[in-house]
């Protein structure tokens, strides 16, 4: 009886082992690469910029580029983390955390500045005020942050590198020289009410809804970075980016914005950052893969590529502005911002 049962057995076990290699065929055959995204950039007027960034990596690599839109700062940041997305671009901090959690986080590219290099590839973390009320925040003639204690602020998220971070940890290095807030932390600064260093802390899921909080009259200052909120807005006098700059909101522009043009902020204070990398889990990408990724978008033909380096004056939303272009990046790059973070 042995001897009958024994072929059944084979045939059984030869069902099954041929079972799971063609499931991970299957897999193997999907190709596919996820790419994660802020709240920031999974709106609708987006949309086609993310199709071009994602056209650029599939011809590259032949992976089919999925994106995963998203409304909260950490579910991006936990889906690269976990593998669900082979990449993201999130900020600097963000990478710094992720990297520091998990090795095989690695930056690949990031946009450089008007010279075609890392050497100015900055963007900005700003402290931004209505129009009308800078006068508040000023110690002589130069804009001062003295008097922000006991105001409402919107930041974004507590994983924000502009949109939190860096003005947290640029407030803080203010702060410590006076005796009376030499004790003060960053926790203290994610908590408003009576006694607190803030009256009220809201904390707006992004960069755009950060700003909406301060032209609709909820919060008395704002942290938004310039990036995120570009498309929305004309630079009305002063030098970009700088105290004392005023930028109006556009005629025409979309949510949160559309019942805003004409309304007015001013720069109160501005941080200079390392701009953010495009972010890799080399756990699930090959090394292959990744170089022709960032083979692609390091080319001439993404630089002249205007769906995603928008010219400077176009109302297009998108990440990247002309002149710049993508070059690539080590996690060394972020080494003083590490030490300025205290990472």
């Amino acid at each position: 009886m042995a001897s009958k049962k024994t072929p059944r057995i084979i045939l059984g076990f030869l069902s099954l082992s041929l079972l799971i290699m063609m499931v991970s065929t299957a897999f193997a055959d999907q190709k596919t690469i996820t790419m994660a995204w802020l709240p920031n950039n999974s709106g609708e007027n987006e949309k086609a910029f993310r199709a071009e960034f994602d056209k650029v990596i599939s011809d590259a690599t032949g992976y089919k580029v999925i994106d995963k839109l998203t409304t909260d700062y950490n579910i991006a940041i936990e889906a690269l983390d976990s593998g669900d997305a082979q990449l993201g671009e999130f900020g600097p901090y963000e990478y710094l955390t992720g990297h520091a959690k998990n090795s095989k986080i690695i930056p690949l590219v990031v946009e450089s500045g008007d010279s075609g290099t890392i050497t100015d590839a900055m963007y900005y973390s700003r402290l931004l005020v209505k129009k009308g009320n800078e006068s508040k925040y000023m110690k002589g003639s130069a804009f001062s942050v003295d008097n922000i204690v006991g105001k409402k602020i919107s930041f974004v998220s507590t994983s924000s590198t502009s949109g939190f971070n860096m003005p947290a940890s640029s407030l803080l290095g203010y702060f410590h020289t006076m005796d009376k807030y030499k004790s003060l932390t960053k926790d203290d600064l994610m908590q408003g009410g009576d006694g607190k260093f803030f009256s009220q802390v809201v904390f707006s899921g992004s960069h755009q809804m950060s700003l909406a909080n301060l032209l609709k009259g909820v919060v008395d200052i704002s942290a938004v970075d310039d990036v995120d909120v570009s498309s929305y807005l004309d630079l009305t006098s002063g030098t970009e980016n700088q105290p004392g700059a005023v930028y109006t909101i556009r005629k025409g522009a979309d949510a949160p914005f559309s019942d805003l043009a004409g309304s007015q902020f001013v720069v109160i204070k501005s941080i200079p950052i390392l701009n953010t990398p495009l972010e890799a889990n080399s756990a699930f990408l090959s090394p292959d893969v990744i170089n022709k990724i960032v083979t692609a978008l390091t080319s001439d033909k993404t630089k002249n590529d205007e769906a995603i380096f928008t010219p400077k004056d176009s109302t297009a939303a998108s990440l990247f502005t002309q002149p710049h272009r993508f070059v690539k990046i080590l996690d060394s790059d972020y080494d003083g911002m590490r030490k300025a973070l205290g990472l």
